[in-house]
């Protein structure tokens, strides 16, 4: 019987679904599961939903935050709650991300990052279903250095480049999300191209460039591709750890018919580096970052999109339960 490139890939591949949809990740049943702030603001917008809102705003109150606290603290429980669902789905880890405005405040996130926790841990989640989710700023991979030391694991997200990566490899994260169609789609721009062979599609080699380097270099950080904008793209790295995709991407391959085989593979990758790898500075970082223009507009630019995202819920949420900046009932 023939399979699907879905079913497929699967046997190289660990498939996460990119989603706060319930419905979707009951459909798919991924091992592991990826939100970030969009998908936790689409899923707050779905009516099946709307219990577990309540419940936030309700159990916020409950514990004593005012005005905009109130809010606040009602989308990290609202977040935790939507991650305990989709736990009571799957059989692996969810990914929940730290508010992405103290995306530049080590301290901050590590604090935020332990009240997420706490949250789950009052659900009676064991931690090590979850994955701390922290934009790949060199203070955001610092934070997360300070956490993996604690035993709490993260996926650094919003990562766009080797610099990043090799940071991250330093601070021993569990997990790097490096993105795919982000980064196709600023090369589409920036050289007026319509479209790039899969061979040659910019996304899916940063993927590959990242995956390889942590392979010579034995190192354990677990490499997810993210961010795809195409079954072309998804199937252009089969093989890599993991890789996280988004449901009509994964209804697609399940339709799809085509033979898979392995983009990706640790033995192959697994041959002596040019050099060893060197821990990189915060100085090199910042000139990496700052000399790779596509990487350098594309973290901010994420994270700008996901402080607009909880933004967006954080409105949802006042006009839904009728409050303002100045009086609550």
């Amino acid at each position: 019987m023939t399979q699907s490139a879905l079913d497929q890939l699967k046997r190289l591949t660990t498939i996460v679904a990119d989603s706060g949809d319930l419905n979707a990740i009951q459909q798919f049943r991924p091992l592991d599961a990826t939100t970030n702030p969009s998908l936790i603001t689409a899923a707050a917008q779905q009516p099946e939903n709307r219990e577990l809102i309540e419940d936030a705003y309700a159990q916020a109150k409950q514990e004593g935050y005012q005005l905009d606290q109130l809010v606040e603290r009602t989308i990290d429980i609202l977040t935790v709650k939507l991650g305990v669902e989709i736990l009571n789905i799957i059989e692996g880890r969810v990914s929940t991300e730290v508010d992405a405005a103290l995306s530049y405040n080590t301290e901050e996130t590590i604090t935020k990052a332990k009240e997420l926790l706490a949250l789950y841990q009052d659900y009676g989640i064991d931690q090590n279903r979850i994955l701390i989710k922290i934009a790949s700023t060199w203070e955001g991979i610092q934070a997360a250095k300070a956490l993996e030391a604690e035993g709490i694991h993260c996926n650094l997200t919003l990562l766009f480049g080797l610099h990043q990566a090799k940071a991250c490899a330093d601070a021993k994260v569990t997990l790097i999300s490096p993105f795919v169609g982000r980064i196709l789609d600023w090369f589409k721009k920036a050289e007026n191209i319509e479209s790039y062979p899969i061979e040659e599609d910019p996304g899916v080699l940063s993927v590959k460039e990242i995956y390889h380097y942590y392979k010579q270099h034995h190192i354990k950080t677990e490499v997810m591709g993210a961010s795809f904008r195409s079954v072309d793209q998804v199937l252009g790295l089969a093989g890599c750890d993991l890789l996280t995709v988004a449901p009509n991407l994964l209804e697609k391959l399940g339709q799809d018919m085509r033979v898979v085989e392995a983009q990706l593979n640790n033995e192959h990758a697994q041959t002596d580096p040019d050099q060893p790898h060197e821990k990189i500075s915060k100085a090199e970082f910042k000139q990496q970052l700052e000399s790779d223009l596509m990487a350098f507009q594309l973290l901010q630019g994420g994270i700008d999109g996901f402080i607009k995202a909880r933004e967006q819920l954080a409105l949802l949420l006042r006009q839904s339960f009728g409050l303002d900046a100045d009086f609550i009932d």
